[in-house]
This record gives structure tokens, C-alpha cells and sequence, in this order.
């Protein structure tokens, strides 16, 4: 890793200015903007005519992946490598900040940096970090003799290539194999490898096309794993592989043929059991296989039924069932394995409206039930015997806790982690009996001046406009005055019930020390207070998620945390089409907004279910094709709705390979915003042409992008070196 003292000093040569230094005219007006070529194509949707000047800009994984581009592809790629060398020359001034902000980010990492190890069938289970390396290594080491196996060399395989991810890796129960997935393209396709640990040899057996991660059954030459649709990239074909044979011959044991679900596969964590969870936005039905009988059926723990989720958890001879039958928020019963539909589930928790239930670890003494109360994580731990009860504390006004990496029932010692915006991510060891616990890991800052009192926290309610209170998470470095000058960065995702937590960021540091406000809206859509605020930001009630983020930023301006000339929006995927509805709605309240991968193009992408992922998410934006959901998604689509009007600064983001929102998306959005809007501010677009939607793998590599993304923010705000 790079190490630079430099940064310490740099903080003394930090100039702030009133903001809006973001007209394109100032100072690079002579560089020209590309100008996409328009040729119209017409859909024809519900008797309406929509026109798109852009759809030429869609290429098939045949065009991409072809040797020789056809003209197609050549003109395609000659825009988007317009678009970036457009962005390089507008921000070629800031090329040393970036510099100077890699370097920071990347000298706060730990080189050495190791994961705490996990405990599995007499091994512990880590990865580690060496100096200067982007990838780790996958260890272990035998509880006997504490000598350590690199199971995999991530340095080595990465070595060379523009993008390497390992999705996932499991050891055989005899502990002899090792099966892991590698991705070297970015599309979320894995290839699935064997190995022989002992003697490092690799196994003929190849399997493409994958989740990238696999599971034993308990013979030892057995795998089971999940296959993708090779056009829409669902997750929907259980196989089994017997090691040894060709994959051709792998048997398909489940396909889920329901379009808008998706299925996976894993261990129960007794290992009894082969688990099969199917999955979409309003329901979900499990399966389960004895792990030592792999060549036996599949059984359903309860049928699908629309609108029933539930999950589920083996322990001695019941299944622990977390569900939301009959229960806004869930609630969590018991049932026989052998019997158990649920006319035979019995109550053990029941629902409660301010409290979500969000999953259970189970003790062979203690049941530990993960809830969400007032839009943060809580532990509840409950003693089987006597059912006495008590939760953890936490202090601090904002953070985020959770559990994992309990491996074993027979134990009272349970492993957590706690972070907050100014407590780096923390590993504890809390032993459920004495209510004591140790640290057993706390994420360093490689910084001697951070500390984290030097920042403040606090958490804020805004009233949306028909009058309920969103939260809002904020941290900013103590001294701050509310005057209406601070810079603020407000972020937000809103979607798919996901939960916007929030936890520590060293990079986030760079921001905050030059004066930055960092705020996190907590909008519907997301899940933070309840099920029913999930419910309140989807569908026919999208809108909310717009108007709640719209909302939040007047709220800070209004108590004087900054202004419009200093209001920064963030948001990536779901979240950038976040961004792109608020620009559309209320341009003039965001000085710079960046929207990262942004699902920007709601219609056309909803209409084809040709394109990964369209069908599975019906339930969350609704179909298109039928005419209410059509009219709704068409009034806030931000493709759709750009104007002739003026636009704040943007930055827009996306990868070649993305599968999750094709680049077109993005492409096609800032080829029609430079043509439509009337301001001279600043519109660039940056296209990694060798990644997909997660970004640049390596832990390195993908500061590079987040330091463009801070000299974006820092530009506009008028804060140099």
C-alpha cells in the first residue's frame, strides 16, 4: 500500500471558498462536450409514443463480447470513451487533488490488515492482507497444530487482470477440498473451481456461469449450486455435481420457473440439511434435503403462497420460522420438521407494530432475535429456560450492530459487530451468560491524528409533506456552526426495503475534516421503521422516496446546516434514480448531485424482460405493461421526464458490464440532459469500461473512483489544495 505523510501537512493549505464554482464556461470552456448522434425509435405503449433518440446505444452481450466490434459497437464505444476523455479534460485541475485524496483514503488502511478468525469443523477460518496487495489470502489454520494453509493466493490469481473477485469458498466436511468461484469480468458470473488443499491441485471439474458459491452435502463428493439464466442473469437452476465427472452432466434438482422469483442454495448451520430458499418481493418458499443424503428429494417446509414470507431455521427437531403471516412486522414461530405447513406453526414471538423483526441466531441456550425499534438495530437476548430476556446496550445516538459468524449451537459466546459514523467497525466477543464481552478486533485508522471525538453525531427528524417524520443520520466534525455555509452531502438508497445504516467510513474522513456535513436521509422505501415504511416508498407509492429525500435537504437548509449553494446529493443504483427523480423535481436545491450506476430509464427497462433482472422486480416498481403501473412509472421516470430547464452540477456514473443497470441507461440519460437543459454547469459522465456495477474490485483500486467522486464535490465547492 502506498503510505504518504504528505496528507497530515496538506490540511494547512486547504482554501474554502462560497461554492458554486461549477459553470462549465469558467475557465475549460473552450473543451466540447460530445454530442450523441439522435436516431428516433418509437415505442408505442398503451396508445402513447414515446420517443427515444438514444436506443441506438444498446448493445447485445454478442456485440461486447465479440473479437471485432461491428459498426454498431464502434459507434458506441467511440461515445463513451468521448464521454470520459470529456470528463478527464474538465477536471484535469483537479487531477492532484485526486491524487492527494487517493492517497489519504488509501494510507488510512491497515496494509496487514486480518480478519478475525471463525471457527469451523476444527479449523480457524481468516483472510489476510500483505502490504501493498489489493487482494488477500484465504487461510486457515488447524485448532492442533496452529500451522497456516493459503488456501487461496488472491495476489497470484488476480495478478494481470483488470478486474478479480472470489465470490465464495467452502471447505469439504472432511476438510480435504475446497470449492470456490471466481469472477474476472465484473458481471456477477462466477466460474466454480475445485481444489485439493493439501496438495494445491485443481480439479478438472470446472462449472461456468455461476452464483459463485456452492455447498457439501456430507459425502464429500457432492456439491450443490445455483446456475444462471445466460440472457436475464436470474438465479433460478439448482444442480448437483458429483466431483470427478463433467459438468454436462450435473443434474438439474430444482428450476424455478417462475419468472419473477429467483432461488438459491446453502447449509442449514447444523449441516443437517441442504437448504433451497426461492425468493422474490412478496413471497418465499424453502426447501431442505438431508446433507447426508444427497441423492434423496427435496422437501417444501411450506408451499408459496402470494404475499407469505417467512424463513427458516432447523434446531433439534423444529424448524424456527421468522414470517410475516399475520404480521405486519413478523413474527417468529415453531414447527415439527417432520409436519410443517403452517397449520402446525406455533407462536413464540408474536408481531408488534413498533418493533420489526428482522432474524434470529439460535443458542442450544439462548435465542438472540435481531429487531429494528425507531429505525435502529437492537439485540434481544432470551434465556430457553426461564424465558427471561434483556437486550445490549448501545450508547452512542446513531450506529449499527449486528450478528454473525456463529458457527456453533453448544456455546454462550456470540459474535457481533458495532460500528456508528464515528466508530470504526468493531468485533466483539459477548458471552451471552455473564453479559460480559471482549473485543476482538477493531478496525484501525492508520491516522495518529483521527480521533473519534473529534466528531459529533446526531439524528434528526424531517417532516415530509404529508406530515411523517423521516430520520435523518448526520455526523460532521465539531466546531460547525449552523450558519447556511457548511457543505453537506446528503445520501440515500430507498428501495427494495433495503436499510441505509449507519456505519464508519475512513474514506468518508476526507469530506468531513475540509468541512463537510455527511447525512444520510432515512426515506421510505427502505425498511428502517417497519415494514410499513417498505410498503409506503414502492409501487403506486414511489413518489414518497422522492418527496421525503426532497423533504430532508429543505429541512437542513431551513435549520441552517448549509444552503442550496452548498447542498451535495449522493445516491447509486435504486438510489440513482433517486438522484435523477430530485433533479427533475427541484433542480435548483442541489448545488452538485452524483448519481452512481443510476436505474434511470424505468419504462423501457421494465418493459423488456429480456434484460437481467426485469421480471423479479414487477412487485417493486410494478409491470409496465399494465396501464395504471405504466402511467405512474412514466410521470417520475427520470429518461422520461428531462426538460428544457436549468440542471445542477452532476456526475454520472456507470460500468461497461454492468449487469444489475446496463450502462446504456446512464449513457442514454446524459446524452439527452446535454442536449435538453439550459445551464452551463457542469454534466459529465464516467464510464469504467472494464468493470460492472459493483465497481473496481481490489481494496485499493476502488479508491480511485471515490476520489474522483470527493474532487467533484470539493471542486464545485471551491475547496483546493
Amino acid at each position: 500500500m502506498k503510505v504518504s505523510s504528505i496528507y497530515f501537512l496538506s490540511l494547512c493549505f486547504i482554501l474554502f471558498s462560497c461554492g458554486g464554482s461549477g459553470d462549465e464556461s469558467d475557465q475549460t470552456d473552450t473543451i466540447q462536450a460530445p454530442v450523441a448522434d439522435k436516431e428516433e425509435h418509437i415505442f408505442d405503449e398503451h396508445g402513447n409514443k414515446r420517443i427515444d433518440n438514444y436506443h441506438w446505444m444498446r448493445l447485445s452481450d454478442e456485440q461486447k463480447n465479440a473479437e471485432q466490434p461491428d459498426e454498431q459497437t464502434k459507434k458506441v464505444l467511440d461515445y463513451l470513451n468521448a464521454e470520459n476523455t470529456y470528463l478527464d479534460k474538465k477536471l484535469a485541475h483537479t487531477e492532484r487533488l485526486q491524487d492527494k485524496l487517493y492517497d489519504e483514503m488509501t494510507a488510512r488502511i491497515d496494509p496487514n490488515d486480518e480478519s478475525v478468525p471463525v471457527l469451523e469443523n476444527g479449523y480457524s477460518y481468516y483472510e489476510r492482507y500483505e502490504p501493498n496487495q489489493d487482494y488477500a489470502l484465504y487461510c486457515r489454520k488447524s485448532l492442533t497444530d496452529s500451522v497456516e494453509q493459503i488456501l487461496l493466493n488472491g495476489p497470484e490469481m488476480g495478478n494481470g487482470l483488470s478486474y478479480f473477485e472470489i465470490g465464495g469458498y467452502e471447505a469439504s466436511p472432511d476438510n480435504k477440498l475446497l470449492v470456490y468461484g471466481v469472477d474476472t469480468v465484473s458481471r456477477r458470473n462466477y466460474t466454480l473451481f475445485i481444489k485439493d488443499i493439501a496438495t494445491g491441485t485443481i480439479h478438472n471439474d470446472r462449472i461456468e456461469n455461476t452464483t459463485g458459491y456452492a455447498v457439501w452435502a456430507n459425502d464429500n463428493k457432492t456439491i450443490f449450486y445455483t446456475k444462471r439464466d445466460p440472457q436475464t442473469l436470474r438465479d433460478c437452476f439448482i444442480y448437483k455435481h458429483v466431483l470427478g465427472t463433467d459438468a454436462s452432466a450435473d443434474v438439474l434438482v430444482y428450476h424455478e420457473k417462475d419468472e419473477t422469483f429467483s432461488c438459491d442454495v446453502y447449509n442449514s448451520k447444523s449441516k443437517k440439511f441442504i437448504m433451497i430458499s426461492c425468493y422474490q418481493t412478496m413471497s418465499t418458499e424453502y426447501l431442505y434435503l438431508d446433507a447426508n443424503n444427497p441423492a434423496g428429494q427435496f422437501k417444501v417446509v411450506q408451499p408459496r403462497e402470494r404475499g407469505l414470507e417467512y424463513s427458516a431455521e432447523d434446531f433439534g427437531t423444529d424448524f424456527y420460522i421468522v414470517t410475516n403471516l399475520n404480521a405486519k412486522n413478523f413474527r417468529l414461530m415453531k414447527t415439527p420438521i417432520a409436519n410443517s405447513t403452517k397449520s402446525n406453526w406455533v407462536e413464540v414471538i408474536p408481531n408488534r407494530d413498533d418493533v420489526m423483526l428482522e432474524g434470529i441466531e439460535i443458542f442450544q441456550e439462548y435465542l438472540v432475535v435481531s429487531e429494528r425499534k425507531n429505525g435502529l438495530t437492537q439485540m434481544r437476548v432470551i434465556k430457553w429456560a426461564d424465558k427471561s430476556e434483556y437486550y445490549l446496550e448501545f450508547n452512542e445516538p446513531v450506529y449499527f450492530a449486528f450478528n454473525h459468524s456463529n458457527r456453533d449451537f453448544n456455546t454462550t459466546k456470540m459474535r457481533y459487530s458495532y460500528t456508528s459514523l464515528v466508530t470504526p467497525f468493531t468485533e466483539y466477543e459477548y458471552d451471552l451468560a455473564t453479559k460480559t464481552q471482549t473485543v476482538l478486533k477493531k478496525d484501525k485508522v492508520m491516522d495518529p491524528s483521527f480521533n473519534s471525538e473529534n466528531y459529533a453525531m446526531e439524528r434528526l427528524y424531517a417532516e415530509a409533506e404529508d406530515g411523517t417524520l423521516i430520520p435523518v443520520s448526520m455526523v460532521y466534525k465539531k466546531g460547525m456552526e449552523k450558519n447556511g455555509n457548511n457543505p453537506l452531502l446528503l445520501y440515500a438508497y430507498g428501495s427494495y426495503g433495503a436499510n441505509t445504516d449507519p456505519y464508519f467510513s475512513s474514506s468518508l474522513l476526507s469530506l468531513l475534516d475540509r468541512g463537510f456535513i455527511y447525512a444520510i436521509a432515512h426515506v421510505r422505501g427502505g425498511q428502517e421503521m417497519g415494514r410499513q415504511w417498505y410498503e409506503d416508498g414502492k409501487l403506486l407509492k414511489k413518489k414518497n422516496t422522492f418527496t421525503d429525500f426532497i423533504d430532508c435537504a429543505e429541512y437542513l437548509v431551513a435549520q441552517k446546516y448549509t444552503s442550496p449553494e452548498h447542498l451535495y446529493a449522493e445516491g447509486g443504483s435504486a438510489g440513482g434514480l433517486l438522484m435523477g427523480a430530485i433533479v427533475n423535481m427541484r433542480p435548483d436545491l442541489w448545488n452538485g448531485v452524483l448519481a452512481a450506476v443510476p436505474f434511470v430509464d424505468v419504462i423501457s427497462t421494465m418493459w423488456d424482460e429480456t434484460i437481467p433482472l426485469t421480471t423479479s422486480e414487477f412487485d417493486e416498481w410494478g409491470n409496465p405493461k399494465i396501464k395504471e403501473y405504466y402511467d405512474y412509472m412514466l410521470s417520475y421516470s427520470p429518461y422520461d421526464n428531462v426538460e428544457e430547464k436549468a440542471y445542477p452540477n452532476m456526475l454520472v456514473t456507470t460500468g461497461y458490464w454492468d449487469s444489475q443497470v446496463q450502462y446504456w441507461e446512464p449513457a442514454k440519460w446524459v446524452a439527452k440532459l446535454r442536449d435538453l437543459k439550459t445551464d452551463n454547469n457542469l454534466l459529465l459522465l464516467h464510464c469504467n469500461m472494464e468493470v460492472g456495477h459493483g465497481g473496481a474490485s481490489g481494496r485499493f483500486e476502488q479508491y480511485r473512483e471515490k476520489a474522483l467522486e470527493y474532487a467533484f464535490y470539493l471542486n464545485l465547492e471551491g475547496i483546493k489544495e
